[in-house]
């Protein structure tokens, strides 16, 4: 994965969770105004247009990665080389199995 795709298509665990809140504040507003439309205009249909336009917006904000929810990236170890890592599983001891 090239670092572009890397940039384009993730998000930060703190973005992950600003994005499940926001979704879950516009279906739950949506849905309370729906509902209260819907009773005053006594339309169920109503209701179901307006959850579902509160679902179309929450889907148009949380699923993109938008810059917002890449405000804190990972920071990840250096890579290391593989010859010391072959050079120090040389250097173990082999392991001893407690017989039952």
């Amino acid at each position: 994965v090239t670092d572009k795709k890397k940039i384009l298509f993730s998000q930060d665990y703190k973005g992950q969770k600003l994005a499940e809140q926001i979704f879950q504040g516009i279906i739950l507003v949506s849905a309370i105004i729906g509902f209260i439309y819907g009773y005053i205009t006594e339309q169920f249909g109503w209701t179901v247009y307006i959850v579902m336009a509160g679902f179309a917006l929450s889907c148009l904000l949380t699923l993109p990665p938008w810059p917002m929810y890449r405000r804190n990236p990972l920071k990840w170890l250096p890579v290391q080389e593989l010859g010391a890592e072959e050079k120090k599983a040389g250097d173990r001891k082999p392991k001893r199995h407690a017989k039952n």
